[in-house]
Order: structure tokens, then sequence, then C-alpha cells
């Protein structure tokens, strides 16, 4: 699987640190793709894709935890789906995200090419974390919760597909989400592993005595669509 260099910045971590007490409190169950894609393509339920979509991109929180699921697991049926894209927007100020102090002019250059990104790669949680810290430090805490609600929920959705175990782990619908999520929880990344039937594990440092060596993640739905939309050419032999 195509690798990116994922880098996490201390400063935005700490606007997301503690979501899951702040996100809606949710039954771990395995993920049944098959009955996902039952439900959003089916214009009578109410998790019909087009209808989630709606609901996720209005200013509001009405959407709920169980639509998440079914948005974040159910986009993998969209046709733009790619899990792995990156947007050509997503590095343009990458050197504004090391500073420690923001001029006005810096945090709008911030949330502008964090929404330019989104509006090419919808779930890039990275990205929604920028926009909410220079949300936040604009002072627009309207708009900055409505996006924490969001990136809250579709961070507890992944957790809700397992345990992070080789016997549950966190299924995810992009690379880039396995790193993503260890960092929201505090963890940092030490090495990764690709294991039989498509499962990732990565190892991290230890924050305590009790804490896990590492976690397992779920990348099977990754390869299945991946291998659908760009096959492997045949190389002459």
């Amino acid at each position: 699987m195509k690798r990116t260099k994922i880098a996490f910045f201390l400063l935005i971590f700490f606007y997301t640190l503690g979501f899951a007490q702040k996100a809606a409190k949710f039954e771990v169950k395995k993920v049944d793709f098959d009955k996902i894609k039952e439900e959003i393509t089916n214009p009578n339920s109410k998790y019909f894709y087009p209808k989630l979509m709606k609901s996720y991109l209005s200013n509001d929180t009405v959407l709920d935890f169980e639509g998440y699921r079914y948005l974040y697991y159910g986009y993998t049926f969209q046709e733009d789906y790619n899990p792995f894209r990156e947007s050509e927007f997503s590095q343009a100020i990458e050197s504004l995200y090391y500073k420690k102090e923001f001029t006005r002019a810096e945090c709008d250059s911030i949330e502008k090419f964090a929404e330019k990104t989104l509006n090419d790669n919808i779930f890039d949680f990275r990205q929604m974390n920028f926009c909410i810290f220079a949300l936040k430090e604009k002072k627009k805490l309207a708009r900055a919760s409505i996006r924490q609600y969001r990136l809250n929920h579709l961070i507890a959705a992944i957790l809700s597909s397992g345990s992070g175990t080789k016997e549950s782990p966190w299924v995810v619908i992009s690379p880039n989400h396995e790193y993503d999520l260890l960092n929201f929880l505090g963890y940092v990344a030490t090495d990764y592993k690709e294991l039989d039937n498509k499962i990732d594990y990565i190892t991290v440092n230890k924050v305590s005595k009790k804490s896990p060596e590492g976690f397992y993640f779920d990348a099977s739905r990754i390869f299945e669509v991946a291998n659908q939309k760009f096959p492997p050419t045949n190389e002459a032999k």
C-alpha cells in the first residue's frame, strides 16, 4: 500500500484532545459493508447517501452518531472515493503549521487552504483540525464548534468499529486515518507492519506501563476498492 509521511502538529492536537468525551456515546460493533451499501443506495432509507451528505455539510449538528457511521463507511461506495487521494492544496502553507504564534492573515490562509483541501478530500482529518484551529484563533467559535462536532463523530465512528486489537481491529477507509486516530488518542507511531488479510499493525510510544505497544487496523476495504478502481497492470515478463 502506498504510504505517505504523516506529520502531526502538537499545537493543533490540543484542540482535539478529549474528543472522546465530547462525542456521542457509541456501541462497538462490526462494520457490515453489505448492509451499509443497501441503506445508502436506498432512496427511502434515512441513510440514503445524498441525504447524509447534505446533512453533514449543513451548518448544524442534526446528523446522529449512527448516521456518521453510514457517512464514513458509505463513502467507499461513492464514485469519487479514492483512499490515496492527496489534495494539491494540503501542503501549500505547510510552513505555517510549525509556528507558535499566528497573525489574523495567517489564520485566514490556514482556513482558506484547509477549506480548499476539504473540497478535494472531504475526510482529511488533519485539514479539519487546521480549520478548527484557525476559526478558534479568529474567535469564530460557533463555526469551530460545528467543525469540531463533525470531526469528533467521524473519529468516534472509527472507534466504534473495533477495539484496536488483533481480534477486533479498527476499520479505516484511508491509510492516513490510522495515524490520525493514534495521534488523536495521544500516541506517536514508531513502526508499521502490513500483516495478513490486509491488517495493519502500528506500534506506538507507550504513554503508561499499561498502555498497548501497538494497535491493529483493518484496511481490507481500502485494498478492495483500490483493486477495483486502480487494477495492477500486467508487466511484460
